[in-house]
């Protein structure tokens, strides 16, 4: 099964190994369709880039424009906007700016957090209700949640923030949500950080781009200990084109809710059951995830499990017609191998009924 495959433990702590993928599965067909990141799959034209871009140091002039590109997409003041080499190196540096002994982490949630404060030595408590953050030297939200979508009210974050000794709040995936997810045009006068992925709405996650919103009293040592050049040429150009085509974005997150509510779908045709998500990656929660895991893995289509959460599965959006055929073809038999949840087997055919 996949569990017992040389190499598959590493599926379930983040997506997007394929190289793993192709190890645990040599016999699938080609090529792989990589469902485990969340990263949309139809990215931003990038379109051509100047040769300087990549040949020169990158002037202070250009890190000024991308940072003012984000504050007006974000709806931020530019002083408060810090531009990184993605969110993940500003989740690496925080623990070592704001030292602390206690940490609440709102979850289940994306694991790095838990992980770089517990290396820092910090107590880590994951909490269930953002009331429970309160007290914390550190409280960490991850809004939208990942990997179940779940979204805690601005003003809820904003009122927590007087309550905890710095507040982190994680929107890698808020670009898609719905007006008024955000903290950012909410950002309390202290101790919060907001951080903002680039890479997964624009999907050019190889770009390493991202950004942190920072309140007044804390931007300076962010943007400090980053230093100069922190960002690559070509990420500034393309950052920069990205964020100031508004219509692009909407155009994408019309296509993306569409394409959602279609592996809503699929996922419900084949037995599972939806329990979350955003337009970016849906959650389905099945009767056994290893065996599901392991079919699509056969198919040449890798997802993301959870270790702590064997029943559920992330499924980010296909993004060609082929893809989606793929996965279709896939899930029909999947659903014929696995009972579903709420509905009763038809043992003369093995089929499950549809609901």
């Amino acid at each position: 099964m996949a569990g017992e495959r040389e190499g598959t433990a590493s599926f379930t702590y983040h997506g997007g190994n394929v190289a793993a993928a192709r190890s645990a599965f040599p016999d699938a067909p080609q090529p792989w369709i990589d469902l485990s990141t969340g990263i949309n799959g139809r990215p931003y034209p990038i379109g051509a880039l100047e040769a300087a871009s990549f040949e020169r140091l990158p002037e202070p002039g250009a890190v000024v424009a991308l940072e003012t590109a984000a504050a007006c997409a974000y709806g931020a003041d530019p002083a408060c906007v810090i531009a990184a080499p993605g969110t993940q190196a500003l989740i690496q540096w925080l623990q070592w700016l704001f030292p602390a002994r206690r940490v609440g982490v709102l979850g289940f949630s994306y694991a790095e957090h838990a992980r770089v404060w517990g290396r820092a030595g910090a107590v880590v408590e994951v909490v269930e209700e953002a009331a429970a953050l309160a007290g914390f030297d550190v409280a960490v939200v991850v809004n939208p949640n990942n990997p179940d979508g779940r979204l805690v009210a601005p003003d809820r974050l904003a009122d927590l923030a007087d309550r905890v000794g710095l507040l982190v709040v994680d929107e890698a995936f808020v670009d898609v949500m719905p007006d008024g997810s955000s903290l950012v045009p909410k950002l309390p006068s202290a101790r919060t950080i907001i951080l903002r992925s680039f890479g997964k709405t624009y999907g050019l996650a190889g770009l390493r781009l991202g950004f942190a919103v920072a309140s007044p009293d804390l931007a300076p040592a962010i943007r400090d200990a980053l230093g100069p050049w922190a960002v690559a040429g070509p990420a500034l150009a393309v950052g920069c084109r990205a964020l100031d085509d508004s219509g692009w974005l909407k155009d994408t997150i019309v296509h993306l809710k569409v394409e959602a509510a279609r592996l809503d779908a699929l996922l419900a045709n084949a037995g599972a059951r939806i329990v979350g998500g955003t337009p970016l990656f849906r959650l389905a929660q099945v009767r056994d995830g290893k065996q599901w895991f392991e079919h699509l893995g056969c198919a040449g289509i890798l997802v993301r499990p959870f270790a702590e959460r064997p029943e559920w599965l992330r499924f980010g959006i296909p993004a060609q017609d082929r893809q989606w055929e793929r996965l279709s073809a896939a899930l029909i038999q999947a659903g014929t191998r696995a009972r579903p949840f709420g509905r009763r087997t038809n043992r003369r055919s093995a089929v499950p009924a549809h609901p």
